[in-house]
């Protein structure tokens, strides 16, 4: 059985959460055994959970905020949009980023690639 919308979107909500705030493990709980990440579009895609934890982990000690923008759900598959904010004290980046996921019938995600690239990390005034 195909995951619900709903399952759909509170896994979504719960990766832009746990992205800005959450530790890695909490990250890494939303994903399915066998999950692949790329991210951005064009990197070496990500396909073991030792390699996923080594990209998130870079995450966890960072002090940031994330806003989900949009969501569009079809079947098994999500596209959204958000914004990732990053306090380095100093200055503050942002990223908004696509990602487009698709999930098991757990509601676990199965891959996810990201959508940015350099020029879309914006440096912003106070």
């Amino acid at each position: 059985m195909a995951p619900s919308a709903e399952d759909i979107r509170k896994t979504v909500e719960s990766y832009v959460e746990t992205v800005a705030t959450g530790t890695v493990d909490d990250i890494l709980a939303l994903f399915a055994e066998g999950a692949t990440v790329e991210d951005p579009v064009g990197t070496e895609p990500r396909t073991t959970v030792d390699s996923l934890r080594e990209f998130y982990s870079v995450l966890e000690p960072m002090k940031q905020t994330g806003e989900l923008r949009t969501l569009r759900i079809a079947g098994n598959s999500a596209a959204f949009h958000f914004s990732l904010v990053t306090d380095l004290g100093e200055q503050k980046f942002e990223i908004a980023p696509i990602d487009v996921m698709t999930f098991d019938d757990d509601g676990k995600i199965t891959s996810m690639k990201a959508y940015w690239g350099q020029d879309d990390m914006v440096t912003l005034a106070d």
